[in-house]
This record gives C-alpha cells, sequence and structure tokens, in this order.
C-alpha cells in the first residue's frame, strides 16, 4: 500500500518536558538549557497554527528490539534504574534519564509513523538525550538510545520502501551508519568534521553486504564552512538521496557544525541549515512527497542553536534558502573529490 499523500502543510512536533529531567551532575555540554533555547527558535519562527503537537509515548519492546541487542537494553535499563551515574567517560544518566530516552525514541517513532500515513509531511523532534552515536549495542557520545534509527524502522513499518539519512551533526554518527550499514534501502549520509569524535566515518567506509554502496560519508576538514556544505550537499549529497529515492527523508539534525559551538571546529552559519534543510525539502517535492523529518542531535552553543533551529523551520514551512556558493580551499576540494571518485566506482 502506497502512504498517503499530499497532506495539509503544518509541522509536526515531538516535544516533552520528560526530555528536560535528564540532567547530569555537573556541568555538561549536553543540558536541559538546548531545549529551551531550540524551543525558543522554534516559537521565534513559525506560528503556533503552524504546530501540531505529537504526543510522545515511550518506545515498545518491538521497536526497541528492531533497533538494540536485547542484551543491551537489559544492561542498560538495569544502570539507568539505579538513578545517578555514567555510562562512559561522556555518558551520564539521572533518575529522570530512562523515562526521557524511552519517550524519545517513541516520539521519533510515532512522528515517522504519522508522516509517513498521510497526517503531515513534515515534523521536527526536540529530543534529549540525543542517539546518532548510540550503537546497537552499547551508549556512548551522551546518547542512549538511537532516536533516529527509531524513526526509520517505523517509516519502513509504515509502508515507507526506502528510507534516507542525512546526518548533518558535526560528528559522524557512527551508531546509525553501523546499524543500518547492510540495509540495502537505508540511505545513510554523514556530513562531519574530520578527524574528529568518534573516529569513524572515512570516506572508504561504504557499507557491507547487500549494504554496499547505501553509507555514504563526506568527512570534511575543520574550518569548513557554508561554501564547503553548499557544494557538498550540490555535488554529493543530493545526487546521492534522489538516486535512492526515498519516501521519507530523515535528519539527524545536529548543530554542533556552527561557527559558534564549542565542540568543533566548523564554520557554518545558521542560514545554511535553513538552506540544506531547504535543499531536501526542494528534493523531496520532486520525489512527489515533501516527508522530511529532522531530529535533535548536537549543537552547543545556546545562540547557535536557536538560530539554527528557526532557520531549519522556516525551511520546512517552505521558506527557501538557496545553497552557499563559493570558492573551496584546496583541503576541501580533496575532500570532495575522494568522496565523488569512490561513489564511482562500481559496486562489488
Amino acid at each position: 500500500m502506497r502512504p498517503g499523500r499530499n497532506p495539509p502543510l503544518a509541522l509536526g512536533l515531538v516535544d516533552d518536558d520528560r526530555f528536560d529531567a535528564h540532567t547530569a551532575r555537573g556541568v555538561h555540554p549536553e543540558r536541559p538549557e538546548r531545549l529551551a533555547a531550540a524551543r525558543s527558535g522554534l516559537r521565534g519562527a513559525i506560528a503556533p497554527e503552524k504546530v501540531r503537537a505529537i504526543d510522545t509515548r515511550p518506545v515498545r519492546a518491538d521497536e526497541l528490539t528492531a533497533v538494540h541487542a536485547p542484551a543491551y537494553l537489559e544492561t542498560l535499563r538495569e544502570a539507568l534504574s539505579r538513578g545517578w551515574g555514567s555510562l562512559d567517560a561522556d555518558t551520564f544518566h539521572s533518575p529522570g534519564s530512562e523515562e526521557a530516552a524511552w519517550h524519545a525514541a517513541g516520539g521519533a517513532a510515532e512522528l515517522a509513523t504519522r508522516v509517513m500515513q498521510g497526517e503531515l509531511a513534515r515534523g521536527v523532534a526536540l529530543l534529549r538525550p540525543p542517539g546518532h552515536h548510540a550503537e546497537a549495542d552499547r551508549a556512548m557520545g551522551f546518547c542512549l538510545l538511537n532516536n533516529v534509527a527509531f524513526a526509520a524502522r517505523a517509516a519502513q513499518a509504515a509502508g515507507a520502501r526506502r528510507v534516507a539519512v542525512i546526518d548533518w551533526d558535526v560528528h559522524h554518527g557512527n551508531g546509525t551508519q553501523h546499524i543500518f550499514e547492510a540495509d540495502p534501502d537505508v540511505l545513510f549520509v554523514s556530513l562531519h568534521q574530520w578527524p574528529l569524535y568518534p573516529g569513524t566515518g572515512a570516506a572508504a567506509e561504504t557499507g557491507v553486504g547487500p549494504g554496499e554502496g547505501a553509507t555514504l560519508n563526506v568527512p570534511l576538514p575543520a574550518g569548513s564552512g557554508d561554501e564547503v556544505y553548499g557544494a557538498a550537499f550540490r555535488e554529493v549529497v543530493l545526487p546521492a538521496v534522489e538516486a535512492h529515492a526515498p519516501d521519507v527523508i530523515l535528519v539527524s539534525a545536529g548543530y554542533d557544525a556552527h561557527q559558534r559551538d564549542p565542540l568543533a571546529s566548523m564554520e557554518l552559519s545558521s542560514a545554511a541549515y535553513g538552506a540544506m534543510a531547504t535543499s531536501l525539502v526542494d528534493l523531496a517535492e520532486t520525489l512527489g512527497h515533501g516527508r522530511v523529518i529532522c531530529l535533535l542531535e548536537g549543537g552547543y552553543d545556546l545562540r547557535g542553536l536557536e538560530e539554527s533551529v528557526a532557520a531549519t523551520a522556516r525551511a520546512l514551512l517552505g521558506e527557501r534558502t538557496a545553497l552557499p556558493e563559493g570558492r573551496l580551499s584546496p583541503e576541501a576540494r580533496d575532500a570532495l573529490s575522494e568522496v565523488l571518485e569512490r561513489r564511482s566506482r562500481p559496486r562489488r
């Protein structure tokens, strides 16, 4: 059955006060104030009547095991039941973390389902904890459960034959890549600073087995800004997504490649996020469905996060911003050339 088409243009929004209860005992960049900034950006960007609130729910047992290993889920629940603690040097948990994580994953799945059922064409999920570093069998990088993976599996269950996940967080989405690297129906594209945590995401990583070619990494040198990301989208990302012809485009929308962000060394402006979102909306419309969902990942400068979320939301509701153009450094041009050269090789 083909998913529904031509829903009213409103922005589905997943947000929940439970997400604010996931807190570190001390100072930590992944903090509840991030959601306050993102919420402020949305309020300033779009009229309330253009927002459709989507109630969160706990992720179901069958959804959990479609993404994560049962042994990991058991270990995670046991750890979270202790309240305050850490799963690794970066990844904390608190008394509110289990409820937050389970509702973030369930909210992501619910939003994807509603979009595929034709209730909405576009959506934003303001989620904490973030998810794209969470592997099938372990937490890492501030992430407990892989939210975008739940959205992708929910979309497939609701009728999507093919899904595209675009990860523009400044850090490589290692967990998402590894969860889908053997699935030819899920195209995973990651643009990220290289080298940087977590150390994965080389251009040579292109998928495994039947998924060979459905993983596309675009590692970019430190200092890359609007013109580099504009070229990467025009030359690499958009052609790959168009060729995949997904029934829905999911975005792991991290905003830590912003020029103000303290955890990386990229130079994106807030407007560039609107331009990237515009290009994905235009492509989704060209594909005949218009379905684009953005799920919050990183972004640790509050002003940069607020402005970038606002630019993204405006693009999802039809404001058009052209992809930036400009001269690329030799290092950036070499990085894109390597990706394109690998992409052109015959698949084994």
